[in-house]
């Protein structure tokens, strides 16, 4: 897949989606997309649906500027479409929700489909097809590389809390970013790192709360979040930050 066509719509894939297993709480929470690998952010411009390719077979690096609600919504719907999370913070009460919503295996514990670890390097699952991974990076707006994307179906997310200079080789190195609304500051800040004319620019500063920009080279797609009653019972309304 070329980076410009990190995000589509779905509508004409015939592609099927790994299985997994999963409780059926989360099939309640979440609505995944047909597109293997793929995963629906929320809504475009005439309220068709938009699909991220999240999971993909090369690694795959994402940045999202926005806070824990956007970055546990899209770890959510990973789930969804069978990937394993395994999230790297240091606040891991705020992750929870995620082994919650995974449920139970049938003789009471946890089910694995999301391992919350201390920022620090640890072996990681072997992504596969049928198995992909996606490693969340919650390590502060300036995150040292410890999970680096390594092989295929492994994607690994940085949870940048906001946009900071020194997270530009990251970020430019990135094959998507999703990005909430900046102050002005750090929406010119982004305009450097992605080479944005200024009305893009401009419209980052203006976002709503429940909208948020994907862009990749050759992409810019503003997208409007959309959440279940059930995630919202998870997760919250939708919102900006923390």
């Amino acid at each position: 897949m070329s980076r410009a066509r990190v995000v589509d719509n779905p509508a004409g894939s015939q592609a099927v989606a790994p299985e997994f297993v999963v409780a059926p709480e989360m099939l309640d929470a979440v609505s995944p997309s047909s597109d293997r690998g793929g995963m629906v952010l929320g809504s475009g411009p005439n309220d068709e649906p938009m699909s991220v390719s999240l999971l993909r077979p090369a690694p795959t690096r994402v940045v999202l500027v926005g806070g824990l609600y956007l970055a546990r919504q899209v770890a959510l719907r990973a789930m969804a479409t069978g990937a394993w999370v395994v999230v790297a913070t240091g606040r891991p009460g705020a992750w929870r929700a995620l082994s919650h919503a995974a449920g139970e295996q049938p003789d009471g514990r946890p089910a694995p489909l999301v391992q919350i670890r201390r920022l620090d390097p640890v072996e990681l699952p072997r992504a596969s097809e049928d198995a992909p991974l996606l490693v969340v990076h919650d390590g502060g707006a300036a995150p040292q590389e410890l999970f680096g994307p390594r092989s295929p179906w492994q994607t690994t997310l940085y949870v940048l809390p906001y946009l900071h200079p020194q997270v530009a080789p990251t970020a430019e190195q990135a094959d998507l970013g999703l990005l909430q609304r900046l102050p002005g500051l750090q929406a010119q800040l982004a305009g450097r790192i992605w080479r944005l004319p200024p009305p893009p620019v401009n419209q980052l500063a203006t976002l709503a709360d429940d909208q948020v920009v994907a862009l990749a080279p050759n992409l810019w797609l503003p997208v409007r979040l959309v959440t279940t009653p059930a995630e919202r019972e998870i997760l919250g309304p939708v919102r900006r930050g923390d």
